[in-house]
């Protein structure tokens, strides 16, 4: 179908359809004698995640709280002459939930009325896995950097994940494979700062996250699920409202973004632009700041119709674009390397959700995504020079009926996504050193392209198009203290390899509600597709034509095609609420796997390619302390430590000149996502006058790096002075710990109750910690932790 026929026919269904997993709940306030009560402060909180939401009645004593995460919550309403109601609400579906409070009379000022829950609301007695929540309030105050590249950098705060470079992060284990579903939208591509844009944070109202027991609706990529909910004009008791920000800080940093805001009637609309700049765009990869300059700029518009009292259409718009250089050795800026990359991407997505019944709604969702990353080589490029034109679309659509009946809330759909991709890549050896023929490792298919010795371009150019259909049936029985989750997903993938996996996916929590106590347990079976970054070229003979013979031949996969990944997941964990202060989530996980999934960085560049091993083993073990907001203070401590041992051979790839591959190949290896120790800790304090302030650490014990010869890394100019930021004589070889703390403090004014302007103050890498994120490494290269940045944020309100 020509890409215009094929834009129109997405813009005509887009009409139709739009998934929605946020919960709707329509309140009326009454006093004793059942009349309305009008201008009465209704809030929706969860003191454990933060998360905040206020309203007035109307003067039919109704307020309408939409756009709200699935969750347990404590209402409080409260009125002068009234004694204030505080109880819980169960919001779990998006099945919209009618609640009627009636205020007593009280001749007691400050009198309550108190429907307790007390413990309850420490612990998420429902959750079957590992969930956790944050909201766009948590995220505005944590010390991240200006120039902070997108939603990555908050999700670091979780645990189970492990800091790479460029924002990149492996969450328990696994190298990438996460999906974010925004607002419906699912978005599997890699959205790291090298290899994408990614999604602005200032466009989040909260990011729901799974890494335990993930929902059976859920796939593709799910070793971690971020459900991000984006900023909504409803519910905000504006027709027009609006910020403007601006920061600076260090490397020549600068960013800038507006929103607007509002609601009409029955329609609301949210939309926002934003741009940054940089000359420290991507994690550098010598001590020296080298050709590393960027920007990016992102925008978002959200539309919600309430057509009727049953039906809500919502419609969406993002688009993003990043252009940068490529960070150089001393040797490639010194030769003149200026090599470049551009991503672009547009998302369209809209819908539809109609309630059936009081417990039944029929949601879908049609999204479309295009995606295109362009590499530009350079004169002086050196050991190689490569050009890249890769161009990535899906369009999805996807039904889901949710009813509930007794004990049971359940939800069944099935999706179809379509995916054609295109591929150009040119490469070229260029340095007579690199490849040389009296060299021990020389390569001799490798002479072919060697631009020195008579050789001419590599050149690939291919299309193709995949498919993956999926069905899916999950149900949540509640009876007394359990609660089960019972899921069944099954995926067909059609694409380079054919694939079906059915995979059940189970979990269960005990709660003991006198200890302030929730006992859980699951078992996932997962199916991972491969990713589509360059997949055409690393499932060619041409690709595996270009490694050594005997690794070839060792691997004896080398000419086979990368398979969907399949996963066996056990987790079990404990969470429990510590007084009335704060809670504790303990969490252990063991993963085997088969064909996985990684990727091979080409050169430190931008340019990655699909590549799988055979198995692969995951043991960890993760815990959380939270601490909610208590007299102005709130704070978390996360631990984290896993081990993940690879079994060759390889699949796919374009591993050229690496000695590693050989070394690999041999057997059972620990793979560079494996790291001991991680711990992330948190504090924050709010003052009732505006002013805050909030500390954050990240210790790493240091990821595995390359088996490199500390010899000759001594007598290489590019990497020597590297050598004490590196255990090369360990067992494995590790980057070294590092320890970094971030700082950010600031003052917002108020004005009638509403925010009027706010400036914030940040220092990352206090002790300006030089430190690596990885050496030398197969997979993704070298690159270094960024140093001491002071910058600073200024926001108006209007």
């Amino acid at each position: 179908m020509p890409k215009f026929r094929l834009l129109g026919l997405l813009l005509f269904t887009s009409l139709f359809a739009w998934a929605q997993t946020t919960a709707t709940l329509h309140l009326r306030v009454t006093d004793p004698s059942s009349s309305a009560v009008t201008g009465a402060l209704v809030s929706l909180d969860t003191p454990l995640t933060g998360y905040h939401a206020e309203g007035v009645t109307a003067a039919d004593g109704g307020v309408t709280f939409q756009n709200a995460p699935l969750q347990d919550y404590r209402l409080t309403v409260t009125k002068a002459g009234f004694a204030a109601q505080v109880r819980e609400v169960r919001l779990r579906t998006n099945i919209p939930v009618q609640l009627e409070v009636v205020l007593a009379l009280s001749a007691v000022e400050g009198a309550v009325s108190v429907n307790a829950f007390e413990t309850a609301e420490l612990v998420d007695p429902e959750a079957t896995g590992t969930r956790t929540v944050m909201n766009q309030g948590q995220m505005e105050r944590m010390p991240v950097a200006v120039s902070s590249r997108g939603i990555e950098s908050y999700i670091m705060s979780f645990p189970g994940f492990a800091a790479n470079a460029n924002g990149a992060i492996h969450p328990r284990g696994a190298h990438n494979q996460m999906t974010f579903v925004v607002d419906g939208m699912p978005i599997s591509d890699q959205l790291t700062g090298a290899f994408a844009t990614s999604i602005d944070t200032s466009i989040v109202q909260t990011i729901e996250l799974y890494t335990g027991n993930v929902p059976a609706e859920f796939g593709a990529k799910v070793s971690g699920v971020a459900s991000v909910l984006t900023r909504s004009g409803l519910g905000t008791g504006r027709k027009f409202g609006g910020s403007l920000a601006t920061g600076v800080s260090q490397f020549d940093t600068a960013t800038t973004a507006a929103q607007v805001f509002g609601e009409t009637g029955r329609l609301g609309y949210f939309a926002s632009v934003s741009g940054s700049k940089s000359n420290r765009f991507l994690d550098q990869v010598a001590l020296e700041n080298l050709h590393n300059g960027g920007n990016t700029e992102r925008g978002l518009i959200r539309l919600d119709y309430l057509a009727t009292h049953r039906d809500s259409l919502r419609f969406h718009i993002m688009s993003g674009r990043s252009s940068f250089q490529l960070a150089n050795l001393p040797s490639q800026h010194a030769n003149g390397q200026q090599q470049r990359q551009l991503f672009r991407d547009l998302s369209l997505w809209a819908g539809y959700v109609r309630t059936l019944s009081p417990a039944a709604t029929y949601d879908a969702t049609v999204s479309y995504r295009t995606s295109i990353a362009q590499f530009s080589p350079s004169a002086g490029d050196t050991p190689v020079t490569a050009s890249q034109s890769r161009h990535l679309s899906t369009l999805n659509v996807a039904q889901r009926v949710n009813w509930i009946r007794g004990v049971h809330t359940l939800r069944v759909g099935g999706d179809v996504q379509h995916f054609p991709v295109s591929e150009d890549f040119t490469f070229g050896i260029t340095s007579p050193a690199f490849n040389d023929p009296a060299s021990e490792g020389y390569i001799e298919t490798l002479r072919a392209v060697d631009l020195t010795r008579g050789g001419s371009l590599f050149r690939f150019s291919e299309k193709g198009r995949g498919t993956l259909y999926t069905g899916f049936l999950q149900d949540t029985i509640r009876a007394g203290r359990w609660t089960f989750t019972l899921g069944a997903r099954y995926d067909s993938y059609r694409f380079l390899v054919n694939g079906n996996q059915l995979q059940p996916r189970v979990g269960l929590a005990f709660h003991l509600r006198e200890t302030g106590t929730v006992l859980r347990a699951s078992y996932n079976r997962n199916y991972q597709t491969p990713p589509n970054e360059n997949l055409l070229l690393a499932n060619t003979d041409q690709a595996a034509a270009l490694v050594l013979p005997d690794v070839r031949e060792r691997a004896g996969g080398a000419f086979l095609r990368i398979q969907p990944e399949r996963q066996n997941v056990v987790e079990a964990g404990v969470q429990q609420s510590l007084g009335r202060r704060m809670s504790v989530n303990a969490v252990y996980y063991n993963k085997s796997s088969t064909d996985l999934q990684d990727n091979d960085n080409f050169f430190n560049t931008g340019i990655i390619f699909p590549t799988s091993l055979a198995r692969s083993r995951v043991n960890g073990v993760e815990t959380r302390l939270a601490v909610p907001q208590w007299r102005g203070f709130s704070g978390s401590l996360s631990a984290t430590h896993y081990r993940v041992i690879a079994t060759p051979p390889f699949t796919g790839g374009l591993f050229l000149g690496n000695a590693a591959v050989e070394a690999l190949s041999a057997g059972p290896f620990i793979i560079d996502h494996d790291q001991n120790l991680s711990l992330h800790g948190m504090v924050s304090y709010t003052s009732r006058k505006g002013w805050w302030a909030s500390w954050q650490m990240r210790h790493d014990s240091g990821l595995v790096s390359n088996p490199s010869d500390p010899a000759e890394v001594a007598q290489d100019p590019d990497y020597a002075d590297l050598l004490p930021y590196v255990d090369l004589a360990g067992d494995p070889p590790r980057v070294r710990p590092r320890t970094i703390v971030d700082l950010a403090g600031g003052y917002e004014h108020t004005r009638d109750g509403r925010r009027d302007w706010e400036i914030m103050f940040q220092l990352t890498n206090l002790t300006n910690r030089t430190a690596l994120y990885n050496f030398q490494s197969l997979f993704v290269g070298t690159r270094l932790v960024q140093p001491r940045a002071a910058g600073v944020r200024l926001r108006f309100w209007f």
